[in-house]
């Protein structure tokens, strides 16, 4: 049953955010109201890119597949712990453990690169805006978001083979509320380290990398800004690029604790971490990344208006 391993177990047993009864019911009223959040604010981007014209931007193009990797990924954990929480019933099929690990890993990695290629948009039309058409034209801004798909698939693949790949012969609970590395491999029979090390290195390369690139590209944004704009339009970017940077900083900073540190330093507060990038985040971009936008809030007048 396993990949490369000797798992004899039917299934895992997932342990949860909490083992406290009172706290089931509270957390699940909490948690269905995100994800609705989620569902509604992101999927409304979309249809929103999709049904106004002024939208068919680069920008808005790159946030309708962020928007995307949001929605699949919080749609990958969000209903499997809500079910766990209302019915009490946390086995997962070791199928299905594979299968969630896998898709959470392909749509986290997506967003990391997606997140890069948005900045890297911003970065040419504010500070490049002269070749801004011929450096991000529709056809350079397919292949962009075909190399983060074509990255995030590669990585996901390498993450759930070393993930998935050791011997399960003991103990199947699961010390999380989804299907993770750190809680996952701790239950493995073989040696790990070897996978651990690959995990760390690759994790490591996507999330630095991209991270470099955001940095990078703000950076060189609010060098632009202070030489040129006006005082009015200094304080309004000023906002939008803190908005957007306080959104990655809880991002990566949760992924970057869960993922690049020792294997031996992983404990109860992991799954706090987990939360926000799983739970939070995907809740917070559409309003960070666009709701505040003027060309949104146009679109979504002359939406209402037609209504």
């Amino acid at each position: 049953l396993a990949m490369g391993g000797n798992y004899t177990q039917p299934r895992f047993i997932l342990l949860g955010i909490t083992d406290t009864p009172w706290a089931q019911a509270p957390l699940f009223v909490l948690f269905l109201l995100i994800y609705i959040v989620t569902l509604a604010g992101n999927i409304g981007l979309m249809v929103l890119v999709w049904v106004a014209p002024s939208l068919h931007t680069p920008m808005y193009f790159f946030l309708t597949h962020f928007s995307l990797a949001d929605v699949c990924y919080s749609t990958v954990i969000s209903p499997k712990m809500l079910t766990d929480l209302l019915f009490g019933d946390k086995t997962i099929s070791w199928a299905g453990c594979v299968t969630q690990f896998h898709l959470f890993a392909l749509f986290v990695t997506a967003e990391c690169h997606l997140l890069a290629a948005m900045a890297y948009d911003r970065h040419v039309a504010i500070c490049h805006p002269l070749s801004y058409v011929l450096v991000v034209s529709p056809q350079a801004c397919w292949q962009l978001v075909a190399w983060c798909y074509l990255v995030a698939s590669l990585s996901a693949l390498l993450y759930t083979g070393c993930t998935f790949g050791a011997s399960f012969c003991g103990p199947n609970h699961v010390d999380h509320f989804f299907c993770d590395t750190s809680p996952v491999l701790r239950l493995a029979c073989s040696d790990t380290r070897g996978c651990e090390a690959a995990i760390f290195a690759l994790a490591a390369a996507n999330g630095l990398g991209t991270s470099a690139v955001i940095l990078l590209s703000y950076g060189r944004i609010l060098h632009a800004i202070l030489g040129t704009s006006s005082a009015p339009s200094r304080a309004r970017a000023f906002r939008t690029c803190a908005s957007h940077l306080a959104s990655v900083a809880v991002f990566y900073g949760s992924l970057f604790f869960m993922y690049l540190q020792p294997a031996s330093q992983h404990g109860s507060r992991d799954k706090v971490a987990s939360v926000f990038y799983t739970v939070v985040s995907p809740m917070l971009n559409p309003f960070i990344y666009s709701l505040r936008n003027r060309e949104v809030k146009a679109a979504l007048g002359r939406g209402r208006r037609r209504v």
